[in-house]
């Protein structure tokens, strides 16, 4: 749990310093699950650049609650939670300071978005929170107010959440976090989960990621594992402690997440799903005759290979499908083996290019043409699909080809450069396992919105 906050103050010496106005988000890491935002009277006077910057005044302050007024509700909203701010030493440093006055030792595990986002969002040309978020999309308004500075580093700390591939940000506050373990346990995690789309991390005692997982709908694939009774899930149940979630609104944003963070974290019950999980691909070739054929066999990455699928039975689905929808040759597809013409051509659905009815010059296009809408080939694309907000869209990015990335936009904030999206989106490998999923998904899904992009986007 997180306590997202943003604080505004009089300004003046170091450690002298009174708040003015707090603004404190309790997120889950999916939601925003409390919140408390108020004026305070800092007992002192504004320093006249703080107004001028924030627009707090001495006047606005006078019947505005004083801090050891608003106390006890800060403890309670951070209380088990990591205080999360946009230069965290200084937020905290003053929420300190303030409760050391009052005789109390207030003391929380903080994260900074400054260096994470440092870390995460490398190459920026500034991390103050309002150039950072204006490069990134993100929506701000009131600007060094507290809550308008609160609310966008939410939203800074979910797109961080997402591009955290090592998963140190939830590792760390698992292994802060975790609590003794109780003989209701699965209950209590089942209960937690959201019925949501996105991927899942089972974690032991001290943090480890055990198993990884991805899902529709979270809590009822949770359920499904803390009521198995197989060897792997009695294993797995006895070892959970917790289980920390990212919600991706995205099914396939949810696969591409989950193939590759099985690889960077090898979790050890995700041994079997660390394998490549597709073993066909579709080749083409010319035949003596000038035309192009399409032939599957088993996957053999020396040669180039126009998509790939599962099994030998979904080759065979998709060959049919394709040979109707683009009025292809049984026998130019590999789909009829008999000698003469193919069956399809005496039922009058092949025009013929099996007993040379149809030349290669008519036939040839459309083959292309599926070709060219089923493989990435040199092309620069993005797919666009749910965000996890209703206000929010997910997008993955493939240039000349290759699978760059996963990110999210506002839907507010219109995504058509491709720098923009560059600086957005969370880099992942491009690999077989990545391309396979996001062409076999897309070849299923067709009312995914796919645009295509040229380098002058």
């Amino acid at each position: 749990m997180y306590a997202i906050l943003d604080i505004e103050t009089t300004g003046g010496k170091y450690n002298e310093e009174g708040i003015t106005e707090i603004a404190i988000y309790k997120f889950d890491g999916r939601e925003v699950v409390d919140q408390f935002i108020s004026l305070v009277n800092p007992e002192r006077p504004i320093q006249p650049f703080v107004a001028n910057l924030t627009g707090i005044n001495n006047q606005m302050l006078r019947s505005a609650p004083k801090f050891y007024e608003v106390a006890k509700r800060i403890v309670e909203i951070t209380s088990d939670c990591v205080v999360v701010a946009h230069n965290a030493s200084f937020d905290y440093r003053i929420l300190r300071t303030e409760f050391s006055r009052l005789g109390f030792e207030y003391e929380r595990q903080s994260l900074c978005t400054v260096e994470l986002s440092k870390r995460l969002i490398p190459d920026q040309e500034s991390y103050s929170l309002g150039k950072l978020v204006r490069s990134l999309g993100i929506p701000l308004s009131d600007r060094h107010r507290a809550n308008g500075d609160a609310k966008a580093t939410v939203k800074l700390f979910k797109l961080l959440l997402t591009k955290d591939l090592e998963k140190k940000i939830i590792t760390d506050a698992v292994r802060v976090d975790t609590k003794k373990q109780v003989d209701d346990k699965l209950l209590r995690l089942i209960e937690q989960a959201p019925i949501a789309t996105g991927i899942y991390y089972m974690h032991r005692e001290d943090g480890t990621i055990i198993y990884i997982g991805k899902s529709k709908n979270i809590k009822k694939r949770l359920n499904q594992h803390f009521t198995n009774d197989n060897r792997k899930s009695r294993r797995i149940q006895e070892e959970v402690v917790n289980v920390s979630y990212e919600i991706t609104g995205s099914e396939l944003v949810a696969l591409l997440k989950e193939s590759e963070e099985i690889k960077r974290n090898t979790p050890k019950y995700n041994r079997a799903l660390r394998r490549t999980k597709f073993d066909q691909a579709l080749y083409k070739f010319i035949d003596d005759n000038g035309f192009i054929n399409l032939k599957v066999s088993k996957a053999d990455h020396r040669k180039t290979i126009i998509t790939t699928f599962s099994n030998r039975q979904q080759a065979k689905s998709f060959m049919h499908r394709w040979a109707e929808e683009y009025n292809l040759c049984h026998k130019l597809v590999g789909l009829d083996t008999n000698k003469g013409n193919c069956f399809n051509y005496t039922i009058k659905q092949c025009f013929g290019a099996c007993v040379f009815s149809e030349n290669p010059q008519e036939y040839n296009p459309r083959v292309q043409q599926l070709i060219h809408n089923n493989s990435f080939d040199s092309q620069d694309m993005m797919i666009i699909d749910r965000g996890r907000d209703i206000d929010e869209q997910s997008v993955i990015l493939i240039e000349e080809g290759k699978f760059r990335g996963i990110g999210y936009f506002n839907l507010n904030h219109q995504v058509n450069n491709i720098d923009i999206l560059r600086s957005i989106i969370t880099p992942m490998e491009h690999n077989r396992d990545a391309q396979h999923i996001i062409q076999s998904y897309t070849r299923g899904h067709k009312k995914l919105k796919i645009i295509k992009l040229s380098k002058n986007d």
